[in-house]
């Protein structure tokens, strides 16, 4: 169960947050939610994928951590072996909410920042510092409120996004079956790509269409994104060797 609270420099004046990663914070997922907003930093990394929603049906693209459930390869004690770490992970106990405002006699919602306070990251004693001594904002919470802001701004761009893919029918199932080793295979099912010989294939005016809204470049960082399959599967093959005492 969370515990979110809005964040406030009186009440949480000497919270800290454990910014390691590991099993013991919910790190070992095999799978985890991105946003065209991280894309560029996400695709050097980690094959995107899509997938839908199971309550709206919507598509939603996630970054592939492992292949067996609650397998996440880049985990290495309490470290993240990659040079980017998914905004949904990286902003650890932290969300983004939203409170109305009085603006020029009408009100608006305003984003807020909210702490989930059963977070294990939570702490008094260890960690980041969330607000300096005399109560303005650490360097640490000015970065999450970043990390917040992509999230937000990537949730409203990827529904108008997909929903572009769709209407030029790029998006279209994969199956994507792996043999890390004899005897060992995966075969993930449910998920979906972007069909790069329609991308290829579209016309001027479709291809327009995608530049202007902002969302080729999207198009092509999903497509060459799945390189990154081959890179998982060289690192579960090392992590197996590892496992055997093998170098």
């Amino acid at each position: 169960m969370s515990k979110p609270v809005l964040l406030d420099n009186v009440t949480h004046k000497n919270l800290r947050v454990i910014t390691r990663y590991g099993e013991e914070f919910g790190d070992n997922v095999n799978r985890v939610l991105v946003f065209p907003t991280e894309y560029s930093d996400v695709q050097r990394e980690y094959p995107i994928l899509l997938r839908k929603d199971g309550d709206s049906g919507d598509y939603q693209s996630i970054a592939l951590l492992g292949f067996a459930r609650g397998e996440n390869l880049f985990l290495d004690g309490g470290n993240w072996n990659a040079g980017y770490v998914p905004g949904i992970l990286a902003r650890g106990p932290f969300l983004i909410g939203f409170q109305q405002r009085e603006v020029d006699g009408e009100s608006q919602p305003e984003p807020v920042i909210h702490v989930d306070m059963d977070s294990p990251r939570v702490s008094e004693t260890e960690g980041e510092p969330v607000f300096l001594p005399h109560g303005g904002n650490s360097p640490y919470l000015e970065r999450i409120a970043t990390i917040l802001g992509g999230i937000n701004d990537g949730m409203a761009a990827a529904r108008a996004m997909f929903a572009a893919f769709e209407s030029l029918e790029l998006i279209e199932p994969v199956n994507i079956e792996v043999e890390v080793h004899e005897g060992e295979k995966y075969d993930l099912r449910g998920l979906y790509a972007i069909s790069e010989e329609k991308l290829t294939n579209l016309d001027g005016a479709s291809l327009e269409k995608l530049n202007r809204a902002g969302f080729l470049q999207g198009a092509y960082l999903l497509t060459a994104s799945l390189g990154n399959v081959r890179k998982l599967i060289e690192m579960k093959r090392r992590r197996l060797l590892e496992a055997v005492g093998q170098p």
